[in-house]
């Protein structure tokens, strides 16, 4: 994880900005559930109205409702409220003051309307108590025959309540204020009886709950408002129009911020891919032969594509999912607390149930997830033999065991792939059911605190929405470690790919060349390739002279490319020295050793483009004439002028649409083309037949008199007529001179000569060739 991370840190800013979008997206998310709430309790249950202290009464009521209000509490409900006319208004307060206003004046509001609207049954039993009498007593007689002897106008009237299954029924009922104000007035009770039934009251509306209580509150204010004219349906749609708009509003802001969310984590997830992939290329092709054989060229390859596409897509969901999460965890978290429902606890256990879960889940999937990106190397590395080497599947009748080998390649990232892609199939089921389970959960114990006015149904709906946002964020983080394993897998293969350095390296102050001859020394250098034990060369002692050509013969495996490689650079020696000029090759720098060289590999190696990009592969600023030139001394001319369009001619990649003779030409005139002080030619004239490869070593001889020729052959008729010919076995120098010295002082170039010419091509008599053999 911390590799991916450190990807991110060029593009910081933009996680910066990434994760304020986030914050205000989150924000929105978890608006949204409280209007919901807002809307079924306030707007459908409440009609709309916010607090239980009304907009507009009547002055009846404004005097009737301090009867049961302490003297605080009466000096506040008359602060609050202005004369207009037959009515009184409600004062411009805030929000605020009024929330503190309707805490206040709860239970005397509260009990001033239970008064207003006490049922007949209870208004009996009250007076009965107040007379001395039992309840029976009073059972056929009516309210306004009650008032009547009581000296106050009482009369009775139908009100819509719920009943204890909550279903509306419509029962008798009467205002009873009138009866305690006369009480009052009469001198039977006085203020401090009324404030002892009060608090006897009180006890008995706090067991309602506090939802229940809050309800009954602003059935109040709508009385209240409606009796005073106002339009309490217009003030409903109101309010439910308005918070529709903000809802709208709030989910339009949301998805705004969503698309620039996306927007800047798909540009840093492609600028960390561009970024990995130039360092790799940039890494890649400054490692020498023993970085390349340490890799592989199949392993580089994923790693320089399918590694990097893991990582890429990964970071753009680390930014716009897992950085999320915690966010919308942590905020659900907070929304859920305010709610006040007290059902945490459910919540606490549906994490630790999904925890668990993902746990067992992942413990099974781990392993494969490491295993899975080498078998995608393995596949690349099957692929890539059976495409590059097709012909000579086909020429020996392999196409069966090839496939075979392909279809045991590919069945084992099948099987593997499988076995993760079957473990994580029970994350998404698992979840859900525990979603759902949370659901029914939440449902039923919030029933139970619906029922005793504990919650309202729109805080239930809000709690579930915000437990489902907080189980969904922990979803999100496990969702991703599917995704996870595999991108710090392919984070330490890339990041292994960038710390690697090349074990050839420029000195710390490179030497300049002075002088530009092209003399190259070998001063008794042994080799051995990293990590062997033994030597592959051993006390090369020679040197190659401009003006002369040195060729190099020996048996197969005897150390030949090998030596020709040391001179580039493309391996170190081990022990001695290699000079240019005088100076150590090791202590130049490679651009400038590079520069005098043009080497011709023992397998020709051809770009996609035209004949002339790659003619100009070494020499970008070679005109039209000096390429003509170069092809025209690696008897490449007949073939080139031979086609349409010449030298403009395409190439395809690798020089497939080129036989393996012509490839070889164009591969010379390549080297020829830079115009260098040295050429190495390692073994490049083996698809020639002898008569191209004849003209092409006499035009050589005429075109490049000052240059220092170094030839790896296979075929004594190519060097015949070197300067200095190294016999090679197994790795040692046995043999240095002319053609004819080795035939008389060297066994084993005597023994090669001998199997590839006559007698007479060797100057040679016929009983000596016998004789020999």
């Amino acid at each position: 994880m911390g590799k991916i991370f450190k990807n991110m840190l060029p593009y910081r800013k933009a996680v910066i900005i990434i994760i304020a979008l986030l914050f205000v997206q989150a924000w929105c998310d978890l608006s949204l559930p409280s209007y919901t709430s807002d809307i079924i309790d306030v707007g459908i249950q409440n009609s709309g109205v916010e607090h239980i202290v009304p907009e507009k009464l009547t002055k009846s009521e404004f005097k009737a409702a301090q009867f049961i209000m302490t003297d605080d509490e009466a000096d506040l409900w008359k602060g609050l409220y202005k004369a207009d006319g037959e009515f009184y208004k409600l004062k411009d307060k805030s929000s605020k003051e009024l929330d503190e206003a309707d805490e206040k004046l709860n239970l005397p509001l509260i009990m001033n309307y239970q008064m207003s609207t006490l049922e007949v049954s209870s208004f009996k039993k009250t007076i009965a108590n107040q007379m001395g009498k039992k309840e029976s007593e009073l059972e056929n007689v009516s309210v306004e025959q009650l008032g009547e002897s009581l000296g106050v106008k009482l009369k009775s009237f139908k009100q819509e309540k719920e009943d204890d299954d909550g279903n509306k029924v419509k029962v008798d009922c009467v205002d009873a204020r009138p009866f305690f104000a006369g009480m009052m007035q009469s001198g039977k009770m006085d203020k401090k009886s009324i404030l002892s039934m009060r608090d006897k009251m009180s006890d008995t509306i706090d067991a309602m709950g506090s939802s229940l209580v809050k309800s009954m509150g602003v059935a109040y204010a709508v009385s209240c408002d409606k009796a005073a004219g106002i339009d309490v349906d217009h003030i409903q749609k109101s309010y439910l129009l308005f918070a529709g708009l903000k809802m709208l509003g709030m989910a339009l802001l949301m998805g705004v911020v969503t698309v620039l969310v996306g927007f800047f984590a798909s540009r840093v997830g492609a600028g960390i891919g561009m970024t990995l992939r130039e360092k790799v290329f940039k890494n890649v092709v400054g490692f020498s032969n023993a970085e390349m054989d340490k890799f592989s060229t199949a392993s580089l390859i994923t790693r320089s594509t399918n590694d990097i596409q893991q990582i890429q897509m990964v970071s753009v969901m680390l930014l716009r999912m897992v950085a999320y999460a915690p966010i919308l965890g942590i905020g659900g978290v907070l929304k859920v607390v305010q709610t006040g429902a007290g059902m945490g606890w459910i919540i606490v256990l549906a994490i630790a149930v999904i925890l668990g879960y993902v746990m067992v889940l992942m413990s099974a999937a781990m392993p494969k997830f490491k295993l899975m990106q080498k078998l995608v190397d393995n596949i690349n590395l099957v692929s890539r033999e059976i495409l590059t080497g097709l012909s000579v599947i086909r020429a020996f009748g392999r196409e069966k065991k090839e496939e075979e080998r392909f279809d045991e390649a590919n069945k084992d990232l099948t099987k593997t792939m499988l076995f993760t892609n079957r473990v994580m199939t029970f994350m998404m089921p698992g979840m859900m059911m525990i979603m759902n389970i949370l659901t029914v959960g939440i449902v039923w114990f919030g029933a139970k605190k619906i029922d005793g006015g504990n919650m309202q149904v729109g805080a239930m709906t809000a709690f579930i929405t915000y437990a489902m946002m907080i189980v969904m964020s922990f979803l999100m983080l496990t969702m991703m470690s599917i995704m996870l394993p595999r991108a710090a897998v392919a984070a330490e293969r890339i990041d292994e790919v960038v710390r690697t350095e090349s074990s050839i390296k420029d000195a710390d102050e490179p030497e300049k060349l002075t002088s530009h001859d092209g003399v190259i020394s070998f001063e008794h250098v042994n080799f051995k390739y990293p990590g062997a034990e033994e030597d592959v060369l051993h006390d090369i002692d020679f040197v190659a002279r401009p003006g002369e050509t040195t060729a190099i013969i020996g048996s197969t495996g005897c150390g030949k490319s090998t030596l020709v490689n040391l001179i580039p650079r493309l391996y170190d020696v081990s022990d001695g020295k290699i000079l240019l000029d005088g100076k150590d090759i090791r202590n130049i720098s490679m651009s400038d050793l590079r520069e005098e060289i043009g080497f011709v590999p023992q397998k020709g190696v051809l770009f996609s483009g035209t004949i002339a990009s790659n003619l100009r592969f070494g020499n970008d600023d070679a005109t039209d004439e000096e390429i003509k030139k170069a092809a025209r001394i690696a008897q490449a001319t007949e073939f080139i002028e031979a086609k349409d369009d010449k030298y403009e001619s395409s190439i395809s990649q690798g020089g497939s649409n080129v036989s393996g003779g012509q490839k070889q030409r164009l591969a010379i005139a390549r080297a020829i083309a830079k115009n260098p002080k040295i050429f190495i030619f390692d073994d490049s004239f083996s698809a020639l037949d002898l008569k191209t490869d004849a003209a092409l070593r006499k035009a050589l001889s005429e075109n490049v008199k000052d240059s220092t020729v170094i030839i790896v052959a296979q075929r004594i008729s190519t060097i015949l007529h070197a300067e200095q010919i190294l016999v090679l076995d197994d790795g040692k120098v046995v043999g240095k001179g002319t053609h004819e010295q080795l035939l008389k002082n060297c066994d084993v170039y005597r023994e090669i000569a001998k199997s590839q010419l006559s007698a007479k091509e060797l100057g040679m008599d016929e009983s000596e060739v016998s004789d020999n053999e």
